[in-house]
């Protein structure tokens, strides 16, 4: 259709539209370049005198307090403050520090004489201030201040100004020589649209100054070649800006070609082009089987189990490894023990869980090694943690214990129950704060403990935060008995504790070991139970009762860490929002704490490291790996076997520890292995595999029952509790992942070295050396006949001799001289015999040095010391060790001594003891 054609009704239509689209467009222009309009810096605003603008106090003045050190812990920020003066932790609280400022009967502003004020004259003077002079009279700081105390000290706590993001830039500063500097600037983006250069009002910090510094006007400055992050802190907001400078030349297009056949490769060599780091070539065969079989099942390969992966041509067969191993009972004790650790199975810490002697922390343990072995997804074992009951839905008080008196009665396992509550046993788990506490350390891997007196200095969370995120943990209690208002419940404890016949006044541990009694005997008893309880049962009580602790506490709202409010009174359980929280795809630390957990049990450290503390301020070292793989860890339906297959599989684990002089000093960047100190479970296990028998040693990957790695709890019992001691094994006694000591002592030298027990696994009658003294003793009985022959002989004649050299004195003194000449002949053949004797029994102790030990046991001489090493080391010895070796058992007395003299020896060596 032409114009001629068309209806003029409609050009005047499409015309109109068109206005209206253009003006439109122009106002989006105008709105879109009123955004962008930026704010001067505080410093040029106000470094004139004549400037009479009057500072927000949200925006300027408390950032500008924070920048001198104001509220800091060591001045008026720590939790006594200074002189009568208290301000909150890097001014979190607006509201607090302007009463702090204005009110009171001695307030620090002057309304009537700003330079009076004491927050302007006290920190000008630096005799009257005990620290010091902060800034100068006349200088912008001074009139920031001046200006805001003669605009009336205002702020509108109503009213608070909302930061929407915090723009930093450069995103990315890579240096190429020491001492060269780049500035940061930082902008302010509100709610409102507005924008500001809020850069001399920023907390600027640095993660490792070695790498590069950073003052406080935000100018970086390069130090050692590495890489690091700096810090940037303003309002809420906390951003991290990396930081590299290449350790060479190869970098960009002067980078090799490195192969990347994952993706897990191609992230980790996506930095590293970036840092003129090469990564390390490919380990051997012998160092990733015993490399692999360390990291995913604590277990040594046996030396079959070696040569035979040694000649095996199959360009799969490192993956088909990985898969056997992923399918043995030692990969599931082992991750069993990974997450007992995270949430906290301690044997102390667990009473009145059950009326019976079985221990809670066994329990534990077999409910999640059941559904580690079943390869149930991550967020479900979870679930079945965080959203725990005893009872389920619709099953009485009296029912419940029916089904725990028959399941302890038949024998039946405490894993087939759909909940796993001793979580919320624990004597240090009954306020909410300490739930929220630990709760955050296990599925978030935050220390969020910070937030509870205030902000945090290196994330979002503020005091509020805190409080409304323990909201959620107020629903559950654990008793030994339903409350009372529980009437139900209550009636029907009463009438079971009737039907018993104990003493009713019995209390604690006596009552509880009446019921184990009464259970035996075919009773149902009363049993603890974790009661969860909905907010609007207790509502009207909770705006009578604010004594803060407890039911009697909680709040029909909270957030889940600065989300958006939840109405807790549309929940049965006031877990469940956070449990749909962690579950969200994009939530920040569910998945990414448990990759980052298990990508360290592999490498030396975590991508965010230390493991635990995944905040703004303690970025990942490689930011795009980690969200790599918790997003496909989420795609697969959080499924760990996927996790340690996509990990493993990747050419980066499989690198060797054998540095180049590129990567030499790297340690978190992933371009080699970085021997480390194996756990404290791994290390006492392979020490009784590496010394045990042939048989016993091929049982490791199957027989976990007296393994170190499936000990349920903490107590530790028997011979494995000094060395597992000191090797570090995690205590559980705290929210933080360094209850697991990684570190070298002298104890583990000196136990390595001195201690019986280990003495005693190399050569007991069960270990391979009492084997293989066993084989060897009918061999070296009839290798030594001769010998003991020639010395019996010698002996009866030392004998003869003797009672000759006796007759010739009685001869001599009875005078019978022919009798005693015939004696003289046979005492001078006997010594002549006993000369020849002598030499005879030379000759054969000397041959016998001659002939190789191993020939009573082994084919070859060298087959004892290859197995040795198989045992320990995972690989046969080097031409110099094989050497050594053989010289030390060739000059032993006894061949067994000598074996047991280099299992020691090779037990105590570095590469024994790490995994590499």
């Amino acid at each position: 259709m032409n114009a001629t054609a068309c209806p003029f009704w409609l050009l005047l239509v499409a015309a109109l539209v068109a206005t209206t689209t253009n003006s439109s467009s122009a106002e989006t222009r105008d709105q879109a370049a009123s955004e962008l309009k930026v704010a001067p810096s505080i410093i040029e605003r106000f470094s004139p005198e004549e400037v009479a603008e009057t500072p927000d106090f949200q925006k300027h003045v408390i950032p500008l307090m924070s920048r001198m050190g104001c509220n800091g812990r060591s001045c008026h920020g720590s939790f006594q403050g200074r002189g009568g003066f208290i301000l909150s932790l890097f001014g979190y609280d607006f509201k607090a520090d302007h009463a702090a400022i204005t009110a009171g009967d001695e307030p620090r502003v002057d309304l009537q004489s700003p330079d009076e004020s004491l927050i302007i004259f006290k920190p000008t003077d630096e005799d009257m201030h005990e620290g010091g002079q902060i800034y100068e009279l006349g200088s912008w700081e001074h009139r920031v201040l001046k200006n805001w105390i003669q605009g009336g000290a205002q702020f509108e706590a109503d009213n608070v100004a909302v930061l929407d993001r915090l723009e930093v830039t450069p995103e990315e500063i890579v240096f190429s020589d020491k001492d060269q500097t780049q500035q940061l600037t930082a902008i302010a983006v509100w709610a409102d649209g507005s924008r500001e250069d809020v850069t001399p009002l920023c907390r600027f910090t640095t993660n490792d100054d070695q790498v590069a510094n950073i003052n406080r006007d935000g100018q970086v400055t390069a130090n050692e070649a590495g890489d690091t992050h700096v810090v940037i802190a303003y309002d809420k907001a906390v951003i991290s800006v990396p930081v590299l400078r290449p350790v060479s030349q190869l970098i960009g297009k002067n980078y090799p070609a490195v192969p990347t056949p994952t993706k897990v490769d191609q992230l980790v060599v996506q930095k590293l082009r970036k840092m003129g780091i090469v990564p390390s070539d490919l380990t051997t065969d012998e160092q990733f089987l015993r490399r692999v079989s360390l990291d995913i099942a604590g277990t040594l390969p046996t030396p079959a189990e070696i040569r035979a992966f040694a000649v095996d041509s199959n360009p799969d067969k490192r993956a088909q490894k990985i898969d056997q191993l992923l399918e043995t009972p030692a990969y599931v004790a082992k991750m069993t023990t990974l997450l007992c650790d995270i949430t906290g199975n301690n044997d102390q810490q667990l009473v009145n869980v059950s009326p019976m002697r079985v221990g809670p922390a066994q329990e534990w343990y077999d409910w999640i090694y059941d559904r580690v072995e079943k390869n149930t997804p991550y967020d479900k074992i979870a679930a079945g943690i965080i959203l725990a009951r005893s009872r389920l839905e619709g099953e009485s008080y009296r029912e419940y214990c029916e089904e725990m008196s028959d399941m302890y009665r038949e024998g039946e396992s405490f894993a087939d129950r759909e909940y796993m509550t001793h979580y919320w046993a624990r004597r240090e788990f009954r306020q909410p704060e300490e739930r929220a506490i630990a709760f955050a350390y296990a599925f978030m891997g935050v220390r969020i403990q910070c937030a509870q007196c205030h902000k945090h200095p290196f994330d979002v969370w503020s005091k509020n935060d805190f409080d409304e995120f323990k909201t959620f943990f107020t629903g559950a209690r654990f008793a030994a008995q339903p409350a009372r208002n529980d009437r139900e419940a209550f009636e029907e404890y009463q009438t079971l504790l009737n039907s018993l016949d104990i003493d009713k006044s019995l209390k604690g541990n006596q009552q509880r070991r009446e019921f184990a009694k009464q259970l035996q005997k075919g009773k149902t008893v009363p049993f603890p139970e974790l009661v969860v309880t909905p907010v609007r049962a207790n509502a009207a009580r909770n705006a009578k009762n604010k004594k803060g602790r407890g039911l009697a506490s909680r709040s029909p709202e909270a957030r889940v860490l600065g989300e958006e409010a939840i109405d807790l009174r549309d929940y049965e359980d006031v877990r469940e929002p956070v449990m749909e929280w962690l579950r969200e795809k994009d939530n920040p630390y569910f998945a990414r704490a448990i990759v980052n957990r298990v990508w360290a049990t592999y490498f030396s450290a975590g991508i965010v490291n230390p493991t635990d503390d995944l905040s703004l301020g303690n970025p990942p070292s490689n930011a795009p790996l980690l969200d790599y793989l918790a997003q496909e860890f989420v795609a697969h339906d959080y499924d760990l076997k996927w996790l340690h297959r996509e990990i493993a599989n990747s050419r980066t684990y499989q690198l060797s520890w054998v540095p180049n002089d590129t990567n030499r000093f790297d340690t978190r960047n992933f371009s080699r292995a970085v021997p480390r100190r194996l756990p404290a479970e791994v290390a006492y296990d392979i020490i009784q595999q590496a010394t045990a028998s042939d048989d016993s040693m091929g049982t490791y990957l199957s027989d976990i029952d007296k393994r170190a790695i499936a000990i349920p709890g903490t107590r530790l019992v028997g011979n494995a509790s000094y060395p597992l001691q000191i090797f570090g094994r995690s205590e559980r006694a705290s929210n933080c992942d360094c209850d697991r000591s990684m570190e070298a002592t002298l104890l583990q030298t000196v136990f390595l070295q001195n201690d019986f027990s280990l003495h005693t696994a190399i050569g007991n009658n069960q270990s391979w050396v009492g084997e293989v003294e066993r084989a060897m003793k009918p061999q070296i009985d009839k290798k030594s006949t001769e010998e003991q022959q020639l010395q019996a002989q010698i002996k009866r004649l030392y004998e003869q001799l003797g009672n000759g050299r006796d007759a010739i004195e009685r001869l001599t003194a009875a005078g019978k001289k022919e009798r005693l000449q015939e004696v003289r002949q046979k005492v001078a053949a006997g010594k002549k015999r006993l000369e020849k004797l002598r030499g005879q029994l030379a000759e054969v102790k000397a041959a016998q040095q001659q002939k190789p030990v191993e020939e009573v046991a082994f084919e070859s001489p060298a087959e004892m010391v290859n197995e040795a090493y198989l045992r320990t080391l995972s690989r046969t010895p080097t031409e110099k060790e094989m050497t050594i070796s053989l010289s030390h058992l060739r000059e032993s007395k006894d061949p067994v001594n000598g074996l047991h003299d280099l299992m020691w020896a090779l037990l105590n060596t570095k590469e024994f003891i790490v995994n590499h």
